[in-house]
This record gives C-alpha cells, sequence and structure tokens, in this order.
C-alpha cells in the first residue's frame, strides 16, 4: 500500500461534497464537482473516483458518470448540478438523486454499476392521490440524500434552511454567461438574497420505484431559527444532509448554520426522532479542546460517514484559492463509541493512510492541515477581499502550491513519524527576506531547526533547514518570519 494525504484525491481535483459508499468492495465518492479557478459552485459534469476497499491510497477515476445536460430541466446546460448521493435500490441498480442550483426539483438518474454511467429517470414526484403527482417543489428540494434500508424500504431526506452566520457567496459569472441565463435563471439568480428556504431537514419515504414520494415530507431536524429548547440549539441544520445506518442506529450527518461544521444526529428509526450528537468535524478546527480562532481558512461543508473493514471515515472538503468555488475533499477516520457518540476529529495531512506518514521523501505543500496568516480570518466571508491575498492552497498550469507565504504565516502537516531528520528542503520561489523556523509546535516556541534567506526569484528554488531533536510521532510546522511573499511547491525529508 502507498501513502494517502489529505486531500485524498490529486490536488489538481475538485470533487467537494463528498458522499461515501462501499459497492462491490470498492468505496466510491460521488460528489459535486468544482473546478479549479471557479466562478460558481459545481461548475463540472460529476465524476467519481473508487479505491478497492483493502487500499485507500489507490484511487481510481471512473469517469464522467452524468453530465449536466441529461437533465431535460438543464438542457441547456446553465444550470450548475450541486451535492448528489447515490444508493442501490431493491432492484439491484443504482439511483443518483441530485439538483441543480436553487432549481426547486430532485432529479433522479439510474445506472446498473456504481461506477456510471447514470442516464436520467425522472424528477421525485407525489402519486397522484397527493397533490396530483406533481414534482416535489416544497421545502426547497436541495442536498439530497438517500438510504435504502435493511428491509429494502427507501427514504429521502434534504432541505436548506440558512441561519444567519454566514453570508451568502454570489458567483462571480461572466458577462457570456449571464447572457446564455434564462430569464427565470436570471431572476432567481437576482432574488438569492431574499429567496424563501425551508425552515429544516426533510424526510419521506419513496417507493419501490425510487422516485415517487409515499408521503407529505416532514421535518427531522430544526434549521437555526427553530432550535430553542432542543438539542440542536447552536447547531441548527442548514445544509448537506447525509444519512447512514450503523447496526441499529440511524447517523444523520449534516452542515450546520456555522457552515464550517459537519454534525450528526441519532435516533433508532430512520424518520423521526433525533437527537443532537456532536460534531463531527470542522474544516477550520473549530472546538477542538476548545478552540475558537481557526487552523484554517473556514468555509462550506459538505460530507458523509463510511465504514470501511470495520474503521469509520468522515468524508469533508475544504475550500481553496481564497474561494468557496473549488473546494477538495478530505476524511479523516473517527471512532463511534459504545454509546453510539463520536467525539470531534482534527484535520490531518494523513487522513485516510491508516497512521502517521513516514518523514522521508518529498510531499506536496498543499497537503496542509493547518494554514494562517495574519490576515486569516475568523468567520466565513468570501466576499471579503482578504480572502485572495492571505495564506492559501492555489494552483496554476496544472501544478497546486502555497500562495502569498508572508511574515506570520504558519504552515502545519499532522503527522509524520520522525526519525533520525537531519534537514528539511523546502521548494519555493518569490521574494522574502527573513526566517523559517522548524517546530512541532504552532508557535515555534521550541524550535528543531532554523534557516536565514534572502530570495528573489521568480522560479523554483531549494532552501536547506539543518533540523535536531525531531522524533517520534509529531506534527511539523513551519513557521515565517520576515517580509515579503513566497510560494511553496513541495518539501522533502533528508535523513542521516
Amino acid at each position: 500500500m502507498e501513502h494517502v494525504f489529505n486531500p485524498y484525491l490529486p490536488l489538481t481535483e475538485y470533487v467537494p461534497d463528498g458522499e461515501p459508499h462501499v459497492f462491490d468492495g470498492r468505496l466510491y465518492i460521488y460528489g459535486s464537482h468544482d473546478r479549479s479557478g471557479g466562478t460558481a459552485y459545481c461548475e463540472q459534469d460529476y465524476v467519481t473516483w473508487s479505491a478497492p476497499v483493502d487500499d485507500l491510497s489507490d484511487w481510481r477515476y471512473e469517469g464522467v458518470i452524468y453530465r449536466k445536460n441529461q437533465d431535460p430541466s438543464n438542457a441547456d446546460g446553465n444550470m450548475q448540478l450541486w451535492a448528489p448521493d447515490v444508493t442501490k435500490g431493491p432492484d439491484g441498480r443504482y439511483y443518483l438523486y441530485y439538483c441543480f442550483s436553487f432549481l426547486p426539483e430532485i432529479g433522479v438518474a439510474v445506472s446498473d454499476s456504481p461506477a456510471g454511467p447514470f442516464e436520467f429517470y425522472g424528477h421525485v414526484k407525489y402519486p397522484e392521490n397527493i397533490n396530483g403527482g406533481q414534482t416535489l417543489r416544497e421545502f426547497m428540494p436541495f442536498d439530497p440524500a438517500v438510504l435504502t434500508d435493511e428491509d429494502g424500504r427507501v427514504y429521502l431526506y434534504y432541505g436548506f434552511a440558512p441561519g444567519g452566520e454566514k453570508p451568502m457567496q454570489k458567483p462571480e459569472l461572466t458577462e457570456e454567461e449571464k447572457a446564455a441565463m434564462t430569464d427565470e435563471q436570471r431572476e432567481r439568480l437576482e432574488k438569492l438574497s431574499g429567496i424563501k428556504f425551508g425552515e429544516g431537514a426533510m424526510c419521506a419515504e419513496l417507493e419501490p420505484d425510487m422516485i415517487t414520494l409515499k408521503e407529505i415530507p416532514h421535518e427531522i431536524v430544526p434549521g437555526e431559527n427553530k432550535t430553542a429548547g432542543t438539542s440542536f440549539a447552536g447547531h441548527g441544520f442548514f445544509e448537506a444532509s447525509s444519512i447512514r445506518r450503523f447496526g441499529d442506529t440511524y447517523y444523520f450527518v449534516y452542515s450546520s448554520h456555522k457552515s464550517h461544521e459537519l454534525c450528526y444526529a441519532t435516533s433508532s428509526r430512520p424518520d423521526g426522532d433525533f437527537v443532537f450528537g456532536g460534531t463531527i468535524v470542522s474544516n477550520g478546527d473549530i472546538g477542538i479542546k476548545g478552540r475558537t480562532e481557526p487552523t484554517a481558512t473556514i468555509g462550506n461543508n459538505h460530507g458523509g460517514l463510511v465504514e470501511v473493514n470495520g474503521q469509520y471515515y468522515i468524508f469533508y472538503h475544504r475550500p481553496t484559492q481564497g474561494t468557496e468555488f473549488s473546494r477538495q475533499g478530505c476524511a479523516e477516520p473517527v471512532t463511534i463509541e459504545k454509546d453510539g457518540s463520536i467525539k470531534q476529529v482534527e484535520m490531518t495531512s494523513c487522513g485516510l493512510n491508516g497512521g502517521p506518514l513516514p518523514a522521508e521523501g518529498c510531499y506536496p505543500a498543499g497537503v496542509a492541515c493547518h494554514i494562517t496568516s495574519p490576515d486569516t480570518m475568523d468567520h466565513i466571508d468570501f466576499n471579503d477581499p482578504r480572502v485572495k491575498t492571505q495564506t492559501r492552497v492555489t494552483e496554476s498550469d496544472n501544478v497546486s502550491y502555497i500562495t502569498d507565504i508572508t511574515g506570520g504565516t504558519v504552515l502545519g502537516y499532522k503527522y509524520f513519524s520522525c526519525e533520525n531528520v537531519s534537514m528539511i528542503l523546502l521548494e519555493i520561489r518569490g521574494e522574502f527576506d527573513g526566517s523559517v523556523r522548524v517546530s512541532h509546535t504552532p508557535r515555534g516556541r521550541r524550535a528543531n531547526g532554523e534557516a536565514l534567506f534572502q530570495l528573489k526569484k521568480d522560479h523554483w528554488t531549494c532552501e536547506l533547514i539543518p533540523v535536531e531533536g525531531m522524533s517520534g510521532v509529531r506534527p511539523v510546522y513551519l513557521i515565517f518570519e520576515g517580509t515579503g511573499r513566497l510560494d511553496l511547491r513541495s518539501f522533502a525529508f533528508i535523513r542521516v
């Protein structure tokens, strides 16, 4: 088995909203599909990647599984395919559930293979005796999740209930994109700030045909505006529905109104009586050991739980490039305690690796799980110009790197087996006059090494930092002090 990092897919791939599922001995990841330098959420067609359950480092690209213009509602391809989910139906076929932008309907596609391709099947609808068989439009159909239970019954989940802590990032459309929009799409975009959304997470059972509702959807988790006096106070439902069953317990994972955190609720039934459990992961590690300041730029979050060979994982995503339109998938192992609870896990660079990474050889800079600079904000606002100048992961010419490293930047990588390391090599470029310290702590009070340098290069070059006293399984932090700005493409451990 090779080693696998976070993000677990290539650093030039952007698959957020990841829903992991094990089918036929492989772990498949289904998500939306951002692009590098994106100007809107989920601009590309759906793709999927998969890995054998006994080697989660061996990810294979399965290709495009569904094109956004396959649905008749988006034949012109002007809307974006937002977060999907997939389940294996009682008939043995695989069903893909999705939505477009804020179009109030949930689409369904079907395939004979979990790797696709999927073909358009229809839109979730009522039976003739309920609402005359109309397409489901109530309670803001959004971010669908689906569960085929052990008894063959199928349940649909969805919802969108903004709570007010995060301003909505408006897509930065080009003039060509604006011109190509229909009047309906243009009007919908203009009214995003005032649109009436749902008030919580919704659930309804589906008929065996996988598309017809058996009932009118009902609320199972309240939005923040309705959490007073409930176990969900402070962590009300916002978006990103995800559902799993482990044993006799149903786990509903969702993004709270804080947006950067994935929370969970549990119940002994799939369609109600959910009780708040806690936060599983934050893409800024807010909440870990009481932390209130983020360890990275925070953004929206979406993901799901999965069990692989007895180990549970939470999949989530992080923002890059100073935008929420170029997000990358990450994953961390979690433990479900005997009482069914899950403790919050921290972001790491090793994720699916099954243990620490060896402190040997070269690593891409973009696997940093701690990226802070003097401009790092403690809240989500991608309309703030500071997100375009703070230290961040970016990409150009199909190369991923960390850019705008300044005095006060801290880059952290967790975790490495640190033995016999004598030097660390940085592949950098830019103009900088200052120092870089290597430490096992983010404040660098006990430095393992330091190098002074004056750099003025517009091409990649290497700088060495002698280190000593690195041992055990530890995080590695690079702490920059000085003037100017740097880019970092990779770093390498050199052993004696």
